[in-house]
Parts: C-alpha cells; sequence; structure tokens
C-alpha cells in the first residue's frame, strides 16, 4: 500500500480535469491511495478512541455515469461492509480544500433519534466544539457554517432539518485550504487528524448512547 508523504497541488488541481473518466482514473492513481494511507494510519488511533473497531473504506464513485466527482474522501466506520449507514469520521478533498469530519449522513437510520441527543446537550456541544471548526448539512456541496456563527437558534433550525428532511445531514470539523503549509508534512496533518478527531469523540459518543 502507498505511504503518504503530504499533498501537493497536483492533487487538489485533479478536479479540474475534464471528463468522468479520465478524472476518476486520476482520483484512483493519485488521491485514493494517499486517503487510503492516511485512514489506515489513522484507523487504531480512531478504534482506541472510540473503543470501536473501526475500518478504512475508500469512496468509489462506483455510481456515477457521466458527472466527474468534485470531492473524494475516505472513511473510518466500525463495520467491514459499508460506513454510509453509520456515524463515521471522514478525512477528504474538494478542490479548494481538505475536510476531516464527523458525518451522519443520510444513509443512516438513526439521524432522528440523534437530532434530539444534539438538541438536549446543544450547551455541552457548544463547550466542546472549537470555534474554528466548521458544520455542514449537506456532504455533496462544499459550503460550510463556521461554529463561531452558530448560535442557539442556527444549531436548532440544523438538528431541526436533521429530524425531519429525508435527504438531511449533519457533519463537523474541520476545513484546511489547499495552500496550508500543513498538507505537505504528513507527520503534522495527521496529527492534526488525531487532534481533530479527538475534539469530535463527544459527538460520535452521543451516537452510542441510542445503540
Amino acid at each position: 500500500m502507498a505511504t503518504f508523504n503530504g499533498f501537493t497541488q497536483k492533487d487538489f488541481d485533479v478536479f479540474s480535469i475534464p471528463g468522468l473518466e479520465n478524472r476518476m482514473s486520476a482520483l484512483r492513481e493519485q488521491i485514493s491511495p494517499k486517503l487510503e494511507a492516511i485512514a489506515t494510519e489513522l484507523e487504531p488511533d480512531v478504534t482506541a478512541l472510540t473503543g470501536d473497531e473501526m475500518f478504512v473504506h475508500v469512496a468509489k464513485h462506483a455510481r456515477r455515469k457521466t458527472n466527474p466527482p468534485n470531492d473524494t474522501w475516505a472513511a473510518l466506520a466500525s463495520n467491514k461492509r459499508g460506513y454510509k449507514k453509520l456515524p463515521h469520521f471522514q478525512v477528504g478533498l474538494w478542490e479548494s480544500h481538505v475536510f476531516i469530519w464527523f458525518a451522519v449522513i443520510y444513509e443512516s437510520p438513526i439521524k432522528q433519534d440523534f437530532a434530539k441527543t444534539l438538541d438536549k446537550n446543544r450547551k455541552e456541544i457548544f463547550s466542546q466544539i472549537p470555534d474554528h471548526f466548521v458544520w455542514s448539512v449537506d456532504h455533496t456541496k462544499p459550503d460550510s457554517i463556521p461554529q463561531e456563527e452558530v448560535d442557539e437558534e442556527k444549531f436548532l433550525s440544523m438538528t431541526e432539518r436533521l429530524k425531519n428532511v429525508k435527504k438531511a445531514e449533519i457533519l463537523c470539523g474541520q476545513n484546511i485550504s489547499r495552500d496550508d503549509q500543513r498538507l505537505k508534512d504528513a507527520d503534522a496533518f495527521l496529527e492534526l487528524c488525531r487532534e481533530t478527531f479527538e475534539k469530535l469523540e463527544p459527538l460520535y459518543r452521543y451516537t452510542k448512547q441510542l445503540d
């Protein structure tokens, strides 16, 4: 398996390659091995952090027939066969940035109960999530909402949406600009991932209360 030696500008430029086949070929050759190496390196840490054995899943984009993907990722989840229905951790790229997320996405059967748990614990969550972290309600878009701009009303609107909208999702973590020097340094980036996941572990812990 490939080793992770940091990201380069060339990695982000893959997302400007036109055409599904050409972009997918570059993703598979250039980015997916790096993401798999990152997730494999982090897997023992996330297993220890959560108390659940974690497994690596690299996005395949298998359903795409026409439009090339605008982002890609590797996920860590507590099931060998899949991750989309489970709370999970992600590391991935858009053309503009790297993301490091905790995610409950639209396939998850616990969404409604998790939304209620987030509501109930919102004061504690606000004290645990750093201001420079961001939230997302749709993993298919690069937009995010800075934690420092999320007041109680905004948070409730996100959790209400998670509860009531079929396609709703909630993700939290960090976005790192493609120009950030830490992305070039493999050790620094892996440490950043570990620190981020440690901060996000309470969100994962809330999902375990729903089992």
